[in-house]
């Protein structure tokens, strides 16, 4: 009778435990359906906020990369990579520290500064304003000089979800188990809409974002020019005739953010190639991958914080769509010298805004934000068989070139690549191509 009873309250424990000791799965596909945490009537029409083109009618610029979120993000769906590239400048100063560019336009009538993006694009000259030329030119001056690709943003609602502690463990377990050779760093970043809240960077070559919806705040204003609650600062009010801000809410309620973060949150994680990564020279490879050491960054699996935590300064909680969820995103999300890095620092106000920026000044400049420069991300590896350029900068356009370029942390790691009989090295990039 006691074995019975125990049997039948182990059943309990085991079918009642909290979700958190049964992560499910992460939903995959590139079918432009929600990974439920929206219905998908709901999803198509967020999806629809994200592919509208934006007119200057709408606000549009004065300067600006792009017409539409999906502009940037599309391949081969919506919320995916592209072709498209960036471009960043700065110098540095007398102390040695990175200095922002100081671009005039209008003949010199504006100086741009504080911000480290630079515009390819701008509204005027125009029937409205056929005397002013706005557009934006690199000085001789601004010698340090960067191109960066834009990134994939399917199921990072799932990274979003992922806890800080993960993170933070995760940095330390790198440093020790290498000896030091190898260290993730952590920033901690401003949460645009909890004024005040920190939370660890994962958005963004520079991991300047915590949070989905500061991030889609951030490119709505430095990649179309359309001011929102979070950027509420035009960059240059020359040829602007709109009032502030250009993104306001409809009858929902929802501003276009909104609607974009949403939008990104549901989309589901890249799917592999089912048909490779079930062949032998994947697995081979997968395992060699592991072996030599390239998975101490590209981590594999990574699982979400349980359903109900308040995250983003207590401003998002997590659903149960997005709550104890495996996914394995082949990247660990923190900075690191792979010898690649643009110089680039990217704790600047153009990111957090200024009331955000001027309130978090202190706490930023105590912070070790200087010594990221030359770091970048590491990049997530699901879905990069569907990417012709490579790295941040996009200047590989092959597996085994993107390999070899690695350098710093993953020199160790690229040298028993090169050591690696033919065959060997096939396999790993066979397996890179499942991904």
């Amino acid at each position: 009778m006691r074995l019975l009873i125990s049997l039948a309250v182990l059943s309990f424990i085991l079918t009642s435990a909290p979700s958190a000791s049964h992560p499910t799965e992460a939903p995959t596909g590139f079918d432009n359906t929600s990974n439920g945490l929206a219905d998908d009537a709901t999803h198509e029409a967020d999806q629809m906020r994200f592919d509208e083109v934006e007119l200057v009618s709408d606000g549009l610029g004065p300067l600006y990369n792009a017409q539409s979120c999906r502009e940037c993000h599309q391949s081969p769906v919506s919320g995916a990579a592209s072709q498209v590239a960036e471009l960043r400048v700065g110098h540095l100063g007398p102390d040695g520290h990175f200095r922002t560019p100081e671009i005039p336009i209008a003949h010199g009538a504006e100086v741009i500064s504080g911000r480290s993006l630079v515009n390819d694009r701008a509204i005027c000259p125009n029937a409205a304003f056929p005397d002013n030329e706005i557009q934006e030119r690199v000085s001789d001056t601004e010698t340090i000089r960067a191109f960066r690709l834009s990134l994939s943003l399917l199921g990072d609602g799932f990274v979003e979800a992922v806890a800080n502690q993960t993170l933070i463990d995760l940095a330390t377990q790198q440093c020790k188990s290498s000896h030091r050779k190898i260290c993730g760093q952590v920033l901690q970043v401003p949460i645009v809409e909890a004024p005040g809240q920190m939370s660890v960077g994962r958005f963004g070559w520079k991991d300047q974002h915590a949070s989905l919806l500061s991030f889609a705040g951030d490119a709505y204003l430095n990649e179309m020019g359309i001011t929102n609650r979070l950027q509420p600062d035009e960059v240059t009010n020359i040829c602007n005739a709109h009032s502030e801000p250009n993104d306001t809410p409809g009858p929902d309620g929802l501003s276009d953010i909104d609607h974009f973060a949403r939008f990104v949150r549901a989309t589901k994680a890249p799917a592999r190639d089912s048909q490779l990564a079930s062949g032998a020279l994947a697995k081979k490879g997968e395992g060699l991958f592991d072996k030599i050491g390239c998975a101490s960054c590209h981590v594999e699996t990574l699982t979400t914080a349980p359903a109900g935590t308040k995250i983003n300064g207590g401003t998002f909680t997590i659903p149960a769509a997005l709550g104890s969820v495996t996914f394995h995103p082949w990247g660990d999300f923190l900075m690191h010298d792979v010898g690649t890095g643009d110089g680039i620092l990217q704790a600047t106000r153009e990111h957090y805004g200024k009331r955000v920026f001027q309130m978090m000044s202190d706490y930023l400049s105590k912070q070790d934000f200087e010594s990221s420069r030359n770091k970048i991300r590491t990049a997530p590896l699901w879905g990069v068989r569907l990417r012709p350029r490579l790295m941040h900068d996009g200047a590989s356009v092959t597996l085994r070139d993107a390999i070899q370029r690695h350098r710093g942390e993953a020199m160790q790691v690229s040298q028993k690549f090169e050591k690696l009989k033919g065959e060997e090295q096939e396999a790993i990039i066979g397996f890179l191509k499942s991904l």
